[in-house]
This record gives structure tokens, C-alpha cells and sequence, in this order.
């Protein structure tokens, strides 16, 4: 039986613990890591923010070469080794993922440390994209140790992909202080 895409998620830091936070969808609480400085509304590029907003699921990017497809309702793409998300602000590519050359600046997203084995791909700074409010914000998996984001919202692989399966391009994450 398929379950229905969960319309709403909400993610908010825990009293007192700016890395910290909890997702809500639906039934489950998730506890999850946050950016390094927390939740702020004004997001630029580098601060380690994460931003607070109301932001649309858009795609599951994964490492078909470590998983099976993953259970969701999101457009799925593969990640593949030359694979990277442009965090150069004066590059038209701003913001976006692109096929990276060996010696290119970019966020590379075929990693070893297996924090993106699973991305979801958020709308933050898509519509417009503006140069230097920020790039590369997802859903990921949390490093080992828990330690905090440099934006992104971050949680264990088997909470992350319990997530998937009820997410859809109609899911909307809320991300509040």
C-alpha cells in the first residue's frame, strides 16, 4: 500500500540548542542537526545558517551505487562522480547542481563520508536565485557524531529514508525558530 505525500513538514531548533532541532511529519518526530549558526531569516551564502522559511521538496538526489532507489513520490536523479552544486556567486550556475570538471570549484555531491548519499533538493534562493543569498541547502544524512550543518538540515540515514517515502512535490518544509 502506498502512503500519501505528506503535505506538511515542520523542522524547528530545540529550545536553547541552536544546532539542534526536531522534524515533524505527520506521526513521526525526527531529531535532527541543524547549521552551525542556527535558524535566521536572513540567509547569505557561507554563514552556516539555516534558513527559516516555508520551502517546496523539489527532487531526491541519491547514490544509486550504495542504495536501491528509494520509496518517494519526488523526481529522482542519480548522483554520479562528476556531479556538484555551484557556490560560486558570480557563476550563472549559481545554486544549481553542474557536471564539474577535476580541477572546478563546487560543492562535489559523490562523496565518501556518506552525508549525501540522500539529498533533497529544497527551493531555497530558486526563485529568483540571488547571488549570495545562499546555495546547496538540503535534507541530508547527519554526520556520525551529530556535529552541526553548514546550512543544511541533517538526520540519520534510516529516519531520512523513512522521510522519503512520504514525501511529494507537494510537501512543503517549514523550517522555524
Amino acid at each position: 500500500m502506498r502512503r500519501r505525500a505528506l503535505s506538511l513538514i515542520r523542522v524547528h531548533a530545540r529550545p536553547g540548542e541552536r544546532t539542534r532541532g526536531i522534524l515533524k511529519a505527520g506521526p513521526f518526530t525526527i531529531a535532527v542537526v541543524l547549521g552551525r549558526t542556527g535558524i535566521r531569516a536572513n540567509k547569505f551564502e557561507g554563514d552556516g545558517a539555516t534558513p527559516r522559511g516555508r520551502f517546496r521538496a523539489l527532487r531526491l538526489w541519491w547514490r544509486a551505487d550504495r542504495h536501491p532507489r528509494p520509496r518517494t513520490s519526488l523526481p529522482v536523479q542519480r548522483i554520479t562522480p562528476d556531479l556538484a552544486w555551484c557556490e560560486d556567486t558570480s557563476d550563472r550556475r549559481y545554486n544549481r547542481p553542474f557536471r564539474r570538471s577535476a580541477n572546478e570549484p563546487g560543492d562535489r555531491l559523490w562523496r565518501q563520508d556518506r552525508l549525501y548519499d540522500f539529498i533533497v533538493e529544497i527551493d531555497h534562493n530558486t526563485r529568483p536565485r540571488v547571488a549570495r543569498r545562499g546555495s546547496a541547502v538540503f535534507l541530508h544524512v547527519a554526520r556520525p557524531n551529530r556535529s552541526p550543518t553548514q546550512g543544511c538540515v541533517a538526520m540519520t540515514t534510516g529516519d531520512l529514508r523513512r522521510l522519503l517515502a512520504r514525501l511529494g512535490a507537494r510537501t512543503r518544509i517549514e523550517i522555524q525558530t
